[in-house]
């Protein structure tokens, strides 16, 4: 066994200058890492070097690491048995980077997960086409392939702050509805091409094979008709069942029940088919009393993952962390408030940035110690920005569940505890 032994700071080389040394650093970091006290003075006890465990069919967690989804059976209605949930959220407050780690990717389920065999599952593709097609998993694959990193997310992100705001929710329980992975399928355009949609055929039904049935009416835009996939690839291997194993549609940038899971069927028409999940499901009750349909795009979006909800700090220099995602595009900045949105900072974001998926971003904070608010607003490449909760609720109204896309505020109290409030 080693004994504890003290560390002393390195003394940088007379050529290198002082700016070379410190690199991008800065000032602000320098003078708060500078005046404070290393944090760990001594090196730690090594154990009896020896064996390791023996290699596996695949990698676990190391077991110091404790991360997990929450099952929430709705609104206010967390941590329930798994039998009654049907979301399960991704724990942002404990992630770093962009991309989502694929077991802790958001789940959302209306009649459970299915287990398919990929040897017996189909996709037809019918309607107003030259040619009806059925296809195997194993033809897609032998199919031109497009792999992309892009954000999903459920259309109830962030329904907890629709009218109160609970002081102790974490970051997971307010944005855990969105993830970012990165998938592989055949373009949507490709599969139209070969069964040759007629000119007239303007919307497409995309069915799942869940015991929900899930289905929904999709435009066909340019946009959606070359950006859009049938994936059966997520982060370098196999859909994950809860994802859409064997085969999901993705639509970047289009709210989640849109990217069909287990997907078996795409009809094409001339109309919506007013499905139930379009008409009693996924609408809004606007302010004015009446209800929106076909409100299919997520909009600009951000959040402070770190500090954040149930978490404390301490005086001195903190990282201010977060994520920002738009489905127009890509984020073009992220702007930071330390004072309550009277001072705006803009932040640091870390490459790559990339259409339709999320970005991180960072900011150097030096906290002096007394109460305040922290809060991101994101700008995307359309020029479109996360509005302030006054200005969201203005116009959407309080009776909505949807699309809650308005600035997250979090409140720090002078002993440093952070809680989820209303700006």
């Amino acid at each position: 066994m080693t004994s504890k032994t003290e560390i002393k700071s390195p003394q940088r080389p007379a050529s290198v200058s002082r700016r070379g040394f410190v690199g991008g650093l800065s000032a602000g970091v320098l003078g708060a890492v500078a005046t404070e006290a290393a944090a760990a003075q001594t090196l730690a006890e090594i154990p009896d070097r020896g064996p390791g465990a023996d290699l596996g069919a695949h990698s676990e967690r190391s077991r110091f690491v404790k991360i997990d989804r929450i099952p929430e059976a709705g609104p206010g209605k967390r941590n329930v048995d798994s039998g009654d949930a049907i979301n399960s959220k991704t724990p942002h407050q404990k992630l770093v980077g962009n991309i989502t780690p694929t077991d802790l990717h958001y789940e959302r389920s209306h009649s459970g997960v299915p287990d398919i065999d990929p040897a017996q599952h189909r996709l037809l593709i019918h309607g107003l086409v030259q040619k009806t097609l059925v296809f195997s998993v194993d033809d897609l694959k032998r199919m031109p392939s497009v792999t992309r990193v892009v954000f999903i997310e459920c259309t109830g992100n962030g329904w907890e702050n629709w009218k109160k705001a609970d002081p102790d929710l974490t970051v997971q329980n307010t944005h855990g509805l969105v993830s970012t992975n990165e998938w592989t399928g055949v373009p949507l355009k490709f599969l139209i091409g070969l069964a040759g949609k007629e000119n007239n055929s303007n919307w497409m039904l995309a069915e799942g094979g869940d015991g929900a049935g899930v289905d929904r009416s999709i435009p066909l835009t340019d946009e959606i008709v070359n950006e859009a996939f049938v994936a059966y690839g997520q982060n370098g291997e196999p859909l994950r069942p809860a994802h859409g194993f064997p085969m999901r549609l993705v639509m970047p940038g289009f709210e989640g029940n849109l990217n069909i899971k287990w997907l078996r069927r795409l009809k094409f028409g001339t109309e919506p088919w007013m499905t139930r999940w379009e008409t009693a499901r996924y609408t809004q009750l606007l302010a004015n009393g009446k209800a929106r349909q076909f409100q299919l795009r997520m909009e600009t979006n951000s959040v402070i993952t770190h500090p954040s909800g149930t978490m404390q700090i301490q005086p001195g220099y903190n990282i201010i962390s977060g994520l920002a995602w738009s489905g127009h595009g890509k984020i073009a900045k992220v702007e930071i408030s330390t004072d309550g949105a009277k001072i705006w900072k803009q932040a640091q974001l870390n490459q790559p940035v990339l259409s339709k998926a999320q970005v991180r971003f960072q900011m150097d904070w030096v906290w002096d110690g007394k109460p305040t608010r922290i809060v991101s607003r994101s700008t995307d490449e359309q020029g479109n920005v996360q509005p302030d909760r006054q200005s969201f609720i203005a116009a959407m109204g309080s009776n909505a569940l949807f699309h809650y896309s308005a600035q997250q505020t979090w409140s720090i109290d002078e002993a440093g505890r952070v809680h989820n409030v209303l700006a």
